[in-house]
């Protein structure tokens, strides 16, 4: 692990807390990723995107070239575990189209992207380059996974910052598939009960 890096940039857990975990403290009170790691169970995609996750940490505070960042998350434990080519598609996507997905992220944050959280930012480059380029993956994944990515890595009410971006930014990016959801979540609420 590089002693550069915060604490919540450190190797991705194998799981994600369950419901009715203790979140993983900063000062090693509750489980840690090490801990979780003997635990098992997070899939080969969500481990890509931690490590990407992590990776574009370091390029949006270090600035770091790419490559290095690619050789160096490829040195961290457990890669082997994730999915290394969603990992390449989406740490060379982000930092390559970086600029586009500012763009649009731009039109629906509260500021500037580059004074935001470095977390809340990767997870937004992150969910907005799904969005973009994962036409597979339905975007409530999308979000819900750039979520739980805020939730384990960054600021307490990140996540939350980041669902409500998202949202706005499928509104505008899968603009057919999120009404055909708002339609369905709709059509429940007015169902007899």
């Amino acid at each position: 692990m590089n002693d550069d890096l915060p604490p919540q940039a450190a190797p991705p857990d194998d799981r994600h807390d369950a419901p009715g975990d203790a979140p993983s403290d900063l000062d090693g009170s509750a489980p840690g990723p090490a801990a979780k790691a003997r635990s098992g169970g997070t899939s080969p995609r969500r481990r890509a995107r931690e490590f990407a996750l992590q990776g574009l940490y370091e390029w949006l505070v270090g600035g770091a070239d790419a490559g290095v960042i690619d050789a160096h998350m490829r040195e961290q434990p457990h890669f082997d575990r994730c999915d290394s080519t969603q990992f390449d598609a989406m740490l060379h996507g982000c930092i390559r189209d970086a600029a586009a997905l500012d763009q649009v992220l731009a039109r629906h944050v509260d500021r500037r992207t580059s004074l935001l959280s470095p977390v809340e930012h990767a997870a937004l480059l992150l969910g907005a380059w799904e969005l973009m380029h994962a036409p597979e993956v339905p975007y409530r994944v999308v979000i819900n996974e750039a979520v739980e990515l805020t939730k384990t890595y960054g600021g307490t009410d990140g996540h939350k910052y980041v669902n409500g971006v998202l949202d706005k930014v499928a509104t505008q990016l899968r603009p057919a598939e999120a009404q055909a959801a708002r339609e369905q979540r709709r059509l429940r609420k007015s169902a007899p009960a």
